[in-house]
């Protein structure tokens, strides 16, 4: 027995005459009644009853015509689903993230479950660092990092850039400055995050300092954007941010830092990934960058 089989069954039954399910099946008559007789020899079955005038189901015939209608209802959904898979229109995704607020993170997963809701996303909020290796492992499919990252087993791709501002406590004397330059915080209690979470960053921030003569006087170290102005709000000490925060956090003055170095956020996955969902998900980010940059050559 074959699927189309099936078909040429469901077709005679729903139309009740050979002529026109034959007219349906885009096929001749006599060879579909030649189909219909196999089918019943090899079920050992009468399906229909057939006089010059009409044709009607057996009793075994509905019974029968009933599972076929459903298998070639299960093979049609399967058939949908196997089409929306290799579309990248449905299946799972497992997105890194670092701990604070990214606005086109959130947007992005706002269009990912209006056009593809059949894409399920698990975030897992993990440092760079950590992403980095979840990447290389495989536990994670993409991931939102602070660049620069230097991995030559991933794509990157850079989706924003925005200036290097400073959160301070309110009424610190440093608020008092429209921009602060970097000497400024040579001896100032710094908040910071430890290599391990975010090299490529951490680097870029202590190189302008040792690059300026001095070097950052780290009181307190933490694993995210959050610990770090949470220890700000709390008065122990400065760091670096972007502005992007400050509604965020309210009981914190930004300023931007003198410098024309910026920090930089992007996506990355393996050089070898070989995904649909992945490939929806990334175009659906670049749509938004893209967005993005309009708006700011049109500012």
């Amino acid at each position: 027995m074959e699927l189309r089989h099936l078909r040429y069954l469901v077709a005679v039954a729903e139309e009740l005459h050979f002529g026109r399910a034959a007219i349906r099946l885009n096929i001749s008559q006599p060879p579909l009644s030649q189909q219909i007789r196999q089918l019943e020899e090899e079920l050992g079955v009468r399906l229909f009853q057939r006089t010059k005038r009409e044709v009607r189901l057996t009793e075994a015939g509905k019974r029968i015509v009933s599972e076929a209608q459903q298998v070639l209802g299960r093979i049609d959904h399967f058939c949908k689903v196997a089409a929306h898979a290799g579309e990248g229109e449905i299946g799972h995704l497992s997105v890194g993230v670092p701990g604070g607020i990214s606005e086109i993170l959130i947007e992005t997963l706002r269009l990912v479950a209006q056009k593809y809701p059949g894409i399920h996303v698990e975030l897992q909020y993990l440092s760079t660092g950590t992403q980095i290796e979840a990447l290389r492992e495989g536990r994670i499919d993409v991931g939102f990092l602070n660049l620069p990252v230097l991995d030559s087993t991933l794509v990157v791709e850079k989706i924003k850039s925005e200036p290097i501002s400073l959160a301070l406590p309110k009424g610190h004397p440093l608020t008092r400055r429209p921009r602060v330059p970097l000497k400024a915080i040579e001896n100032e209690p710094m908040i910071l995050f430890p290599r391990r979470v975010t090299p490529g960053l951490h680097d870029l921030l202590t190189g302008l300092c040792r690059n300026a003569g001095f070097s950052l006087n780290v009181v307190h170290e933490v694993d995210s954007i959050v610990g770090g102005l949470t220890l700000v709000s709390a008065g122990l000490g400065i760091a670096f941010a972007t502005s992007g925060f400050q509604r965020l956090w309210p009981g914190i003055t930004f300023r931007p830092l003198e410098t024309t170095a910026v920090i930089e956020q992007g996506i990355g996955y393996r050089r070898d990934a070989q995904s649909p969902v992945l490939d929806t998900f990334l175009r659906v980010v670049r749509q938004l960058v893209r967005k993005e940059k309009g708006k700011s050559s049109r500012g």
